[in-house]
């Protein structure tokens, strides 16, 4: 049996027999306000790695680098083996909650670009980018790697979710450093990790519902996968 490697809310990490690849496993877990609510979704993994696959074969298509290699089946994925930097990358599109007073559905003039420190421990503080420098989370180079590619990923997603009725309001990723230097995507890009409504009612499709309880979680996941592939 594989060693794992790694144990996160969402995730197991395993060894491969290559040093430079793992296998990642999604489970049903789910968590919300940094680990205070736990619960199960029922086969969110299953949903969860079929949309991360859709995303990351998305995204390669437009020249953005991540770290998985492939699907192996319902709930793992072979994935290059990287050295997360610990700074969660959170773009934002629309306002959700009462975010800076507003009301929720603002607009935002722009996107933003937010990264947190990641620590369970400190509860993620909001960082900017001097701290990753100062800290050693990250130079400022890469800092402005991710940023410029978060940015670009935004777009992306974005425009392909509009075309699917779906609005992208904000969603989180991580990336890390490959066996090579290079900054990469890694971790996922799911609904446990993206608001997700739906372009004509704002109905919620996402881990919100959980959140929150608003029940209908599983049905929600259904629907992205429906919309995203349309199946």
């Amino acid at each position: 049996m594989a060693k794992m490697l790694y144990e996160g809310k969402a995730k197991k990490v395993f060894e491969t027999e290559n040093p430079n690849e793992v296998i990642i496993y999604y489970k049903d877990d789910a968590t919300a306000m940094n680990g205070l609510k736990k619960g199960t979704i029922a086969d969110k993994g299953i949903m969860n790695n079929t949309i991360t696959s859709f995303f990351f074969d998305l995204l390669a298509k437009h020249g953005i680098p991540h770290h998985q290699i492939k699907k192996l089946n319902d709930r793992e994925a072979l994935c290059k083996k990287v050295s997360i930097i610990p700074m969660e990358v959170v773009t934002r599109n629309i306002a959700a909650g009462k975010k800076m007073g507003v009301e929720e559905g603002y607009v935002m003039k722009r996107p933003i670009v937010e990264f947190y420190y990641k620590n369970d421990d400190l509860g993620d503080p909001m960082i900017n980018a001097d701290y990753a420098e100062a800290f050693g989370l990250a130079t400022d180079a890469q800092v402005a790697e991710i940023k410029a590619c978060a940015l670009k990923i935004n777009e992306i997603l974005k425009a392909f979710l509009a075309e699917r009725k779906v609005r992208l309001i904000d969603f989180k990723m991580e990336f890390g450093v490959d066996a090579d230097g290079k900054v990469i995507l890694a971790d996922e890009i799911t609904p446990d990790t993206s608001r997700l409504w739906d372009w004509d009612t704002n109905e919620k499709l996402d881990k919100d519902r959980f959140r929150r309880d608003m029940g209908s979680v599983e049905e929600a996941y259904q629907e992205i996968i429906k919309r995203l592939t349309g199946k």
